[in-house]
């Protein structure tokens, strides 16, 4: 191998290693979240009981996206790291109070004015409820209860930001965990134990859990920012040059990110729209593509998110540092990363999605037609999936270049190419909820496309060809992997009668089986990012493993 290959290799590594313990975590959460909606959709289904709930705590939950995990994320990361680098602790712990108080009162009025404006929200989300005798007020009841959950989040995620700052990845990663199981658990201790004799269904239960969970994601969190000598103390100085740099460049996030959310919000008014053949409001398409992205959120999670919050202290530094050649180089090795995961877990996902989705949510309410509408709007989810944790790494880049305008701008054009594509894709083509999975496939893919163009303008290049070699390499083995694993999938599916049994049996083989045929085209293909891979994750365990075995002999 040439040595300026195996330089970039082990220069990957950190960043590999890093990311695989976020992965870890966010496996881990993931795995919690889908117990979660297990027993939700166990419980309640996919129609009218759950779309109410999915809108009253997707609004807080935009909200959230919009200044939390979205706007202030990325803002705060970059302006936060550069002050810990360049003046130390004690400068770094003021400016970390002086967006903690501000983020209590600003998010803290927005959580009281969204209680109060609670039915023109969900009118404005979902106007099809109102055809449905009491879903509009349930959705309403419940906007109201989960709406605090808005200010713990975003606690939760300046917290995250600091810990990820000083280097600390594993528990802000689980806090996310924290808040399902805290949900889950409260939620059904409140709703079956308590709600009784409290007078409280159990559907507003797992609405307060919302709020208790959230509570617990910040907690969870508070010792570790404690040990790193991060304390809360409420100060106050709009003067302050780093807090007025914060507040600046989350002006254009917001207004970025805010794209995102009118793409969300035209996309279930579209949902809590769509008609049968007599005309009737249809129960059920909010509730399938939520469960259906749920599945996206796992591959995006594990693998997208956890790159992108590995990288972006570390391209964050390289910016303060002026060292665009190392900020390159680093970009360019998480966009590989990002490709080698998510291309085959697309292929994954749009093959074996109804199995896994049968095997997951196929009990109690949820039926056998929710589990073929909930795939099918997952295959079409699954072709962004690579554009989305695309976007998960670019976005961030900009901003550790001090650049929040290419975000917005590009987030903008993507209300034009949603609204455009859920369009003609539910109206005319007559789609359905899966012109609306489609249409948010197309803005991800339309949205990486641009801004990695614009950032290859910006440092001159990023290493385009190697990255378009392994592209080619990642698609060729996954499309070998997908057609293992859907013959698999059919010949089980014809030998077992009972599906649950088939449901289970194509995720026990096909899935390993179609990891094996990956691996071994990545190989031969001499694929750089498995090669990375293999030197942070796969060769150290293998060498844990022969050392275990000769203890043992």
């Amino acid at each position: 191998m040439p040595q300026s290959v195996q330089q970039g290799i082990f220069r990957s590594a950190g960043l590999i290693s890093a990311a695989g313990l976020i992965s870890a975590a966010v496996l881990l959460s993931r795995v919690a979240g889908l117990l979660r909606e297990m027993v939700l959709a166990a419980l309640f289904g996919a129609g009218y009981l759950y779309d109410a709930f999915l809108i009253g705590f997707r609004i807080p939950n935009l909200t959230r996206d919009l200044f939390a995990e979205g706007a202030l994320s990325s803002a705060f990361v970059p302006v936060f790291t550069r002050q810990l680098r360049l003046e130390g602790k004690e400068a770094a712990a003021r400016l970390s109070n002086l967006v903690a108080t501000a983020l209590v009162f600003v998010v803290g009025v927005i959580c009281l004015l969204g209680v109060i404006f609670a039915p023109q929200l969900v009118g404005l989300l979902a106007s099809g409820f109102a055809e449905v005798p009491g879903k509009f007020e349930l959705a309403v009841t419940l906007t109201r209860v989960m709406f605090p959950f808005l200010l713990l989040v975003a606690l939760a995620a300046q917290a995250m930001g600091v810990l990820n700052a000083c280097g600390r990845f594993g528990v802000p990663a689980l806090s996310s965990t924290f808040f399902n199981v805290g949900s889950l658990g409260f939620g059904l201790l409140l709703g079956y134990a308590a709600g009784p004799w409290l007078g409280i269904s159990p559907l507003v239960a797992m609405a307060w859990g919302v709020v208790f969970g959230g509570a617990l994601q910040l907690a969870w969190q508070l010792p570790s920012l404690a040990r790193e000598g991060f304390r809360f103390h409420p100060q106050a100085d709009l003067r302050d040059p780093a807090l007025r740099q914060i507040l600046a460049m989350m002006g254009p996030a917001i207004l970025g990110n805010a794209a995102v959310q009118v793409n969300v919000m035209v996309n279930t008014r579209f949902a809590s729209q769509i008609t049968n053949a007599a005309g009737e409001v249809i129960n059920g398409p909010v509730s399938w593509l939520a469960y259906a992205f749920r599945f996206m959120q796992l591959p995006l999670g594990l693998f997208g998110v956890a790159i992108a919050s590995a990288t972006l202290p570390t391209i964050s530094r390289s910016a303060a540092d002026g060292n665009i050649p190392e900020f390159r180089h680093t970009l360019a090795r998480s966009l590989g990363m990002v490709f080698l995961l998510t291309i085959p877990s697309a292929a994954g996902l749009a093959v074996l999605g109804e199995s896994i989705i049968g095997a997951v949510y196929e009990w109690g309410r949820f039926e056998a037609a929710d589990t073929r509408q909930t795939a099918l709007a997952l295959a079409c989810y699954s072709l962004g999936l690579t554009g989305y944790a695309a976007l998960k790494v670019l976005a961030p880049a900009f901003y550790a270049l001090s650049d929040a305008r290419t975000p917005m701008l590009v987030s903008v054009l993507s209300i034009a190419v949603n609204y455009a594509a859920a369009s003609s894709l539910v109206k005319i083509a007559g789609l359905g909820h899966l012109g609306l999975a489609l249409s948010t496939s197309t803005v991800a893919l339309v949205g990486s496309a641009v801004m990695l163009a614009v950032m290859r303008r910006r440092i001159s290049r990023i290493e385009g060809r190697a990255l378009l070699s392994s592209v080619a390499k990642i698609t060729a083995a996954s499309l070998a992997m997908a057609a293992v694993c859907l013959a698999s999938s059919r010949l089980l599916h014809l030998l077992l009668v009972w599906p649950k049994a088939a449901q289970l049996a194509d995720i026990a083989f096909s899935i390993p089986l179609g990891l094996l045929v990956f691996a071994a085209v990545c190989r031969l293909s001499r694929l750089p990012e498995w090669d990375a891979a293999w030197a942070a994750i796969g060769a150290p365990l293998a060498r844990r493993l022969r050392r275990q075995r000769a203890t043992l002999d």
